[in-house]
């Protein structure tokens, strides 16, 4: 039952946070046109920073007590986060370049 809880939470995490993350960046890359053809990869960022937020932080304070339950590694971490940026901001390069 407290993995259904768990999996339950996650769902809301992602749903909630998302949607408030894709909220403020799917206005900002409606400022560019050319960068809202591109969009989609600020959304992958987003799921990709929400991810490394739920298992360095938010694992760590729901129902599940199972094992299993480590931080990434910083490198892994480190390595996400910056893919994350690089994509944020990939809708307006790809945008300038290829329009």
């Amino acid at each position: 039952m407290r993995e259904l809880l768990e999996l339950l939470r996650i769902v809301f995490i992602f749903g909630i946070l998302g949607a408030l993350g894709w909220g403020i960046a799917g206005n900002i890359y409606k400022i560019n046109e050319e960068a809202e053809t591109y969009s989609w990869l600020g959304a992958i960022a987003i799921l990709l920073l929400l991810f490394v937020l739920y298992r360095n932080k938010l694992q760590f304070s729901g129902w599940y007590q199972g094992k299993g339950k480590v931080k990434l590694p910083k490198s892994v971490s480190r390595t996400l986060i910056l893919s994350s940026i690089v994509l944020l901001i990939s809708p307006f390069v790809l945008g300038f370049l290829l329009n």
